[in-house]
């Protein structure tokens, strides 16, 4: 065999390897026009290599980032180094569908993207390569394991019966809001909720029913509350709320109208309506607190002064 001949199959087979690899090749001039453009950007685009040669990249695909696209590709061009652009930067640079049944979630391909600078005989870099990964299998496990850690998160600080925070994760809300008092004088108040006469609601209707009246006063509870605040259920029948920004006679004016909507309310257990009403005890940060257990226990006592004094009320801390 003719060097000639052997120069023309080794072509043949690199030629054949760029057209089926399993990843998308793109060579572009200094003008950001598409020199090569193969198989897998074929298939993927549904554009054939023949109708796109010759033709300027970001004229043919206007929904590409050109700005940004074309920065990275001046960089290769001007410093002569590749650039890699990976998925969790940019999801895709080519918004190709997702077409592979084990990743059927993802609506769109996810990629990693090398550029690749290309130098003549000379030296001079007159081409950029574009090498497109699909990694969407990486990307939605990746994405899918994140989901699942968040959730697991979020059940480790959740009480299950009403989807407030623990008891632990509240205290944590506690600790910070107190921390951010000694440290900016930021004023707060601390509430503590208890459901009144608890244990005759068991006894006369039975736990589940018990449960039904906890679910409905988070329930409530959840819809008094602002962004900023942090409520949890801390301990049975007993609720315990953080309001960040908030004087005792502003957390009276919240407590209230909590109780007042619970008082109104009722709860329907297997035909039988429950009514029920709650104790509040109030207490606002002052400079008199050494540390957060000082402030909890004073909206405990508090708490326990609106049970002495006949339930179904507010009391502030003095």
């Amino acid at each position: 065999m003719s060097n000639d001949q052997s120069a023309m199959n080794e072509l043949h087979w690199l030629i054949d390897m760029v057209q089926t690899i399993e990843v998308g090749l793109v060579v572009l001039d200094r003008d950001y026009n598409i020199q090569l453009w193969n198989g897998f950007m074929e298939n993927h685009s549904g554009v054939s290599p023949n109708s796109i040669k010759g033709d300027n990249l970001f004229e043919k695909f206007p929904e590409l980032p050109a700005d940004w696209l074309k920065q990275k590709m001046e960089s290769v061009f001007v410093l002569k180094n590749r650039t890699f652009i990976s998925w969790e930067q940019r999801e895709y640079v080519f918004k190709f569908k997702n077409y592979r049944p084990v990743t059927g979630r993802a609506d769109f391909m996810y990629q990693n993207i090398t550029l690749l600078p290309l130098a003549s005989l000379t030296g001079q870099i007159t081409h950029i390569s574009i090498i497109v990964y699909d990694v969407t299998d990486i990307a939605v496990n990746k994405l899918q394991l994140k989901a699942a850690n968040e959730q697991l998160k979020e059940l480790s600080q959740t009480d299950g019966l009403t989807q407030l925070h623990n008891r632990r994760h509240w205290q944590l809300c506690m600790e910070k809001e107190f921390e951010r008092h000694s440290r900016y004088g930021d004023t707060s108040s601390l509430v503590m909720i208890d459901i009144d006469n608890f244990k005759q609601v068991n006894d006369k209707y039975g736990h589940p029913a018990g449960d039904k009246v906890i679910q409905h006063i988070a329930y409530l509870l959840k819809q008094s509350l602002r962004e900023t605040d942090c409520a949890g259920r801390y301990g049975g029948e007993e609720f315990a709320v953080v309001l960040s920004q908030t004087t005792a006679e502003e957390a009276l004016h919240f407590t209230e109208r909590l109780r007042k909507r619970i008082e109104e309310s009722e709860v329907t257990f297997e035909n039988r309506l429950i009514k029920v009403t709650v104790s509040l005890g109030i207490n606002d940060l002052s400079s008199t607190f050494e540390n957060s257990s000082g402030w909890l226990s004073g909206a405990d006592q508090a708490l326990y002064t609106a049970k002495q004094e006949g339930r179904n009320k507010s009391v502030v801390f003095k």
